[in-house]
Parts: C-alpha cells; structure tokens; sequence
C-alpha cells in the first residue's frame, strides 16, 4: 500500500521504508575499572571498620577506656599455649563503672592450671596500671567451665586448629 486509503470514516497514511538506522549503542567509556570499583570499596570497608560507636562512654564497649582494658587484657599470655587470654576466651567480662572501678569475671583453662594462683593477681594488676582506672578486681569463676570452643578465630588460626 502507498499512500493515503480511506476506510471507513477513518484515514491513515502508510509510509514504507527500506532500512532503519540502528540505535546508538551505550557507551561505556568513563566507567570504573574493576580495580577503581574494587578500591573504592576498600576506602568504605577500612572507614567503616575504624569508626567508633558515636557517643560511646568511656566505660562502655567502644569507649576508650573499656578498650584500653580489653588492650591490657589481650598483653596477658597463658604461659602453655601461646595466645592471649582474651583470645583463648578465658574473659567472661568487663564491667567498667563510671566511676573508674573496673570488675573483670574470668576462668583458667582448668582449676588445675598451674597459674591459678598467679594469674588472676596479674590481671589485676595489669588492669589497674591502665590510665584511668580507679581499681581493678578480678572475680575467678568456674561455671560455665571453659572449653576450647570459647577461644577466637584468632587463637585457633594461632594453633592450627583452623
């Protein structure tokens, strides 16, 4: 069909053509490089893992105190396995007051550790000679008893155990 057909009452015009122009293909010129998308993400990631709770008091976990005792925790080897007691999982608690009264609740590996009597003294005085802390008191405890699957990823990658 040409031209113009009358149908009805109603008209329309049919144009024929030979070929079309293809649409403009999108361009991705100025696009991220998988290394810049890969960069970017890792500025995010390290901001995002640096950032302290807002606000946090100085006795509550992101406070600066609290983690400068979590610090004089984790200086403190078992002397059998070489791992700090944090991460062998041996602290059961931090409750830092106000006040600056620090109470760490803690267990040995056994009753039958040999530093069962040296240990717990050494936390305390190591916690105490923390900047800030008023005193420090260590509560020995053996419930629930310690087991290996209380220690970190950390311990465990430290003794092969991953």
């Amino acid at each position: 069909m040409t031209g113009s057909e009358e149908i009805g009452e109603s008209k329309f015009t049919v144009e024929r053509v030979e070929s079309v122009a293809p649409p403009p293909r999108a361009r991705v010129d100025d696009a991220e490089t998988p290394a810049e998308k890969l960069e970017r993400k890792r500025d995010y990631l390290e901001g995002f893992l640096a950032e302290k709770a807002p606000g946090a008091a100085p006795g509550e976990p992101g406070g600066d105190l609290y983690e400068a005792v979590i610090a004089a925790l984790k200086d403190i080897y078992d002397p059998e396995i070489p791992v700090n007691i944090y991460e062998l999982g041996l602290i059961y608690g931090v409750d830092v007051s106000a006040e600056g009264a620090v109470a760490v609740t803690m267990t040995l590996t056994t009753p039958h550790c040999p530093v069962a009597e040296s240990m717990p003294g050494e936390v305390e005085l190591r916690v105490g000679a923390v900047p800030g802390v008023r005193d420090a008191e260590v509560h020995l405890v053996w419930d629930p008893p310690w087991d290996p699957s209380m220690m970190s990823d950390e311990a465990r990658l430290e003794l092969g155990m991953l």
